[in-house]
């Protein structure tokens, strides 16, 4: 309790003093703060103190809120009080840093996914070849939709890496449980989750037939978002290489029929919610 009493102090002593209309105080009084956080203020004084009892959960995000702790300061809160640190909730849209990337890539084959398999974004190029994936959901489509895009000889190995790489999103965010219990309509998803196998998605080599130019196979690099909420998946051809020829052989069918996307930006959605 006494690391938990000397950072509760810290977080306080860093806010805003308060004007009283006779002195400026070095922060907040704990008065304030135990207001703020819905509790008395001699029970905040024996968490100060480390004399308090083991606060609850809805002490904690009080407290959390009350010292206006960024999500960084929360988790460590909860970690120091021996709690489990709640889950945040999925982020809406694409990340900053993660959009600005992208958009560097708007020339490549790039896409953006949640760890629960939303596509939330695209490069045009992307959307050429892939066609219109920009909200929907790759395990959906995987499990319980046509697998004719994938070579049959690939189709177990990537269930697995599907798979293993839910499980492990599963560990991170409870609130994966649903899309699980829908995907074990799938009998090839439901023998592989009883496998309990786990492993975060990283570099793959991918293959997948195109309905116009035939196979097409790619190095695919997988850059996570430091929370692993977000990935981008930039899928690369060799160069001379025949997947190569028929990728530029689309770009340019599509160019000439004037379906390449304009502008050349990214086309961001919210990640599902089913």
């Amino acid at each position: 309790m006494q690391e938990l009493a000397g950072f509760l102090r810290s977080r306080r002593e860093r806010l805003a003093p308060v004007r009283d209309g006779r002195r400026r105080t070095p922060g907040r009084r704990r008065e304030e703060v135990a207001e703020a956080a819905g509790m008395s203020v001699d029970y905040y004084s024996r968490l100060e103190q480390a004399r308090g009892p083991h606060p609850s959960v809805p002490v904690l995000n009080g407290l959390a809120r009350a010292l206006e702790l960024d999500d960084d300061e929360r988790a460590h809160l909860f970690r120091l009080a021996g709690e489990a640190v709640p889950e945040e909730p999925a982020t809406n849209g694409v990340r900053p840093g993660v959009r600005l990337l992208l958009d560097r890539l708007r020339d490549d084959l790039a896409v953006v996914i949640s760890d629960l398999g939303d596509v939330l974004a695209a490069t045009p190029r992307a959307e050429v070849v892939f066609g219109d994936v920009v909200g929907r959901n790759l395990l959906r489509d995987f499990f319980l939709g046509d697998q004719s895009w994938v070579p049959e000889e690939d189709r177990e190995a990537i269930a697995r890496g599907h798979v293993a790489d839910l499980r492990a999103t599963l560990a991170r965010r409870p609130t994966a449980r649903p899309l699980v219990d829908e995907l074990m309509a799938s009998p090839m998803f439901a023998r592989l989750w009883a496998g309990h196998d786990v492993a975060v998605r990283r570099m793959a080599r991918k293959r997948l037939r195109h309905p116009e130019v035939g196979l097409l196979e790619f190095d695919c690099e997988v850059l996570s978002a430091p929370e692993h909420d977000q990935r981008l998946v930039i899928h690369v051809a060799p160069e001379g290489s025949v997947t190569a020829a028929r990728l530029a052989l689309l770009v340019s069918a599509d160019e000439a029929a004037g379906r390449m996307p304009e502008p050349w930006t990214l086309v961001p959605v919210s990640p599902s919610s089913e």
